[in-house]
């Protein structure tokens, strides 16, 4: 068990880790990620996030497909002290609309081909916007790759 200090969910998971080198994805393509590379990911995009104003209690609003960068994004928000917030990657513009304005995040995450939509709904609300496709790709993982690795996951 898990005895961390930090009720943040991404302590929770990963602080205990025994071994960093183990695998924790194994994609497709053959290409493996260790819970340190895991990690590291999440930290890079972690400072994203932060950078683009996202602080504890903040929502991120993602429609995004299933991918590893997906993922990351998740253990990012979480590691941020964000709230996570899932959107169908089927909901129209209208659909977004509702969410989103009334969500209120600090940051919307979606794919680049309905980057011009989302911008406009999320500038009524003065949120940021980054983009990632279904390959992992995007504003966010060009940022992130910019990144330091290193983060300190926000105290829960």
């Amino acid at each position: 068990m898990n005895t961390t200090t930090n009720a943040n969910l991404f302590s929770r998971l990963f602080d205990g880790l025994d071994d960093p080198n183990r695998l924790a994805i194994e994609q497709l393509d053959g290409s493996r990620i260790s819970y340190g590379d895991l990690i590291a990911r999440a930290g890079q995009m972690a400072n994203v996030l932060v950078e683009r104003g996202v602080k504890p209690g903040d929502r991120v609003a993602a429609q995004t497909e299933k991918s590893v960068s997906a993922l990351v994004l998740y253990l990012a928000t979480v590691r941020t002290g964000g709230v996570y917030l899932p959107l169908n990657t089927a909901y129209t513009l209208n659909e977004l609309e509702y969410f989103i304005t009334d969500a209120e995040p600090a940051l919307v995450v979606c794919d680049p081909s309905k980057l011009d939509g989302i911008r406009a709904i999320a500038a009524k609300v003065g949120a940021k916007v980054e983009t990632l496709d279904s390959s992992g790709k995007g504003s966010l993982t060009e940022a992130a790759d910019k990144a330091p690795k290193e983060f300190t996951t926000v105290q829960r």
